[in-house]
């Protein structure tokens, strides 16, 4: 697949229709959700912001990644939770509206944490300072796709309720075969993905699994219901990796940067099926329990 095409028109397109399918399950109401559950909506952002990258850097250290996929792998780390936690959690009987509040507050977080943990990782991996000056224009340009389309999705939803929740559905299933499309191609592409993709391939799996064990330990640590750490574990553990890919190649041309959300986009969908019937089976245990 040509580069260009991947790099100007299928990856804006993709996050694009990610982000349009997420505006359109928006309301005011679900940022307002902050003030009903906090304590949910706070574990969940420090887990997935601070927690995880810390772990996703020592994984880093662990599989001694060569430095641009590291810094493509911190990459995925800081990047925000996919529209398709959304559907995972409702199918594990997780608490939805926690999902789409973390996903809409995270989403926007990223415009400023996605910068920071992109260069930090480029000065400590790389041994230089970033070697993309000064890149406000490009950040500008990925706030747009990211920001835009969920505003235009949730202008449908306030003008036209019915046609929003009719096409919701189906919008966020389709976003996901263009993400696809995109870490498919990159899985085949080049010399340097199949000389690492050993090493990757297990690193994302590493950061899958923990990032899933993680999301439901600490919330049920600190005494949240099992719905609400389902809903954070799900969140945490699938994350937009076509926006990771789309700012790898947008911000910091780099397909080899690009590479662990390439890998992590595909594996997160089969671990995500296995998490939701582990889950699933915790809730009917929890309600076995309340009924008795």
């Amino acid at each position: 697949m040509d580069p260009t095409f991947i790099h100007t028109v299928l990856l804006p397109t993709a996050v694009g229709v990610i982000m349009f399918g997420l505006g359109l399950a928006l309301t005011p109401a679900d940022f307002a959700r902050v003030a009903r559950f906090p304590r949910a909506v706070i574990v969940g952002l420090l887990v997935q912001t601070i927690v995880l990258v810390v772990v996703a850097f020592a994984i880093t250290q662990l599989f001694d990644l060569p430095p641009m996929l590291a810094v493509g792998f911190m990459l995925l780390a800081a990047s925000p939770g996919g529209a398709m936690a959304n559907i995972f959690s409702h199918l594990a009987h997780g608490d939805v509206a926690l999902n789409i509040t973390l996903t809409a507050i995270n989403s926007v977080l990223a415009l400023a944490w996605l910068p920071l943990v992109m260069n930090w990782s480029l000065a400590y991996f790389l041994g230089t300072e970033p070697h993309v000056p000064a890149p406000t224009q490009k950040i500008m340009e990925v706030a747009t796709v990211i920001i835009l389309p969920v505003l235009i999705g949730m202008f449908v939803r306030y003008t036209r309720p019915a046609l929003a929740l009719c096409a919701a559905g189906s919008v966020r299933i389709a976003s996901v075969l263009p993400a696809l499309v995109v870490a498919i191609s990159l899985v085949n592409s080049g010399e340097t993905m199949l000389q690492h993709i050993g090493t990757v391939g297990l690193a994302c799996i590493a950061l899958n699994l923990v990032s899933l064990a993680i999301g439901y330990a600490v919330p049920r640590i600190l005494g949240l219901p099992v719905p609400q750490a389902t809903s954070i574990s799900l969140e945490i553990g699938i994350h937009n990796a076509a926006v990771a890919i789309f700012v790898a190649m947008k911000v910091l041309d780099s397909e080899v940067a690009s590479m662990p959300a390439a890998l992590y986009g595909i594996i997160m969908l089969a671990t995500a099926g296995i998490a939701v019937t582990w889950f699933r089976r915790r809730h009917a245990h929890t309600v076995a329990a309340v009924i008795e």
